[in-house]
């Protein structure tokens, strides 16, 4: 009998390290694919990726990296529909197309920042991510826009240590948690689905409008009344942040 439970508990090992294994397996594949991890915490720096649930408040934001041909189709969806969005521009992209920026200025569009160079903060060490950031800050000064506090890292990538960096040189590091994947090119109405399927009261869309997007700015033909005939109301992030009773959701 003695032997009996030996066996059995050394059956039970196996089978609890495989399935360990494989947790641990499809946590990295999953922090590879979107790059942090969602956790609630009071007492450690801080991402938001979601603004009031209770609200029907919304935020439409567009990363922007490289090229010069995509964005405009995508401005004219968002002029037509009278839609504001929050667009996240790296420096050295806004250093080659500096007059892309003033019409997104001038379409009262919220601006925020991606670094400078389009590059991975935790495959850099952190005096080179200080680095990036100073450079895009002085970027964004020398064309005059000086109010530039809101932050997302490139490819969404952080770790505990840059957001304490970035909130130290005064920057709201700005996560999402609807991911159209229109990166992807997967087609536009899987880029539909992606939004319209998942998005709720205080999400944060992330979508983009560099020139290796293909279909977004069909996509949006469909999403911006679609996401309207669902009652969403579309603000900027600071409006976002701003609301009175804000129940962020926290990435770290």
């Amino acid at each position: 009998m003695e032997h009996f439970y030996v066996l059995k508990f050394n059956r039970w090992k196996r089978w609890g390290i495989v399935v360990l294994l494989a947790f641990f397996t499809a946590t990295f594949v999953w922090f590879e694919r979107d790059g942090a991890f969602s956790v609630s915490s009071d007492d450690e720096p801080a991402a938001l990726s979601k603004g009031d649930a209770n609200e029907p408040n919304i935020a439409l934001t567009f990363n922007i990296s490289w090229g010069e041909e995509r964005v405009f189709d995508i401005l004219e969806q968002l002029e037509q529909e009278q839609v504001q969005a929050t667009f996240f521009l790296s420096g050295e992209w806004v250093e080659r197309h500096p007059d892309i920026v003033e019409d997104i200025a001038e379409g009262e569009h919220e601006i925020g920042m991606l670094g400078y160079r389009y590059k991975s903060y935790l495959d850099q060490e952190i005096d080179e991510v200080r680095n990036d950031l100073v450079q895009a800050r002085e970027v964004f000064e020398k064309m005059d826009y000086e109010d530039v506090n809101l932050l997302r890292t490139p490819s969404g990538h952080f770790n505990t240590e840059i957001i304490e960096l970035a909130e130290k040189m005064g920057f709201e590091v700005i996560h999402w948690n609807v991911n159209s994947h229109d990166w992807t090119n997967p087609g536009t109405d899987t880029i539909v689905d992606n939004v319209m399927t998942e998005t709720a009261n205080g999400d944060i869309i992330l979508m983009h409008a560099s020139d290796s997007v293909k279909q977004t700015a069909n996509a949006l033909d469909t999403i911006l009344p679609g996401l309207k005939n669902k009652e969403f109301e579309f603000v900027s992030i600071s409006e976002l942040i701003n609301q009175a009773q804000a129940d962020s959701e926290i990435v770290e």
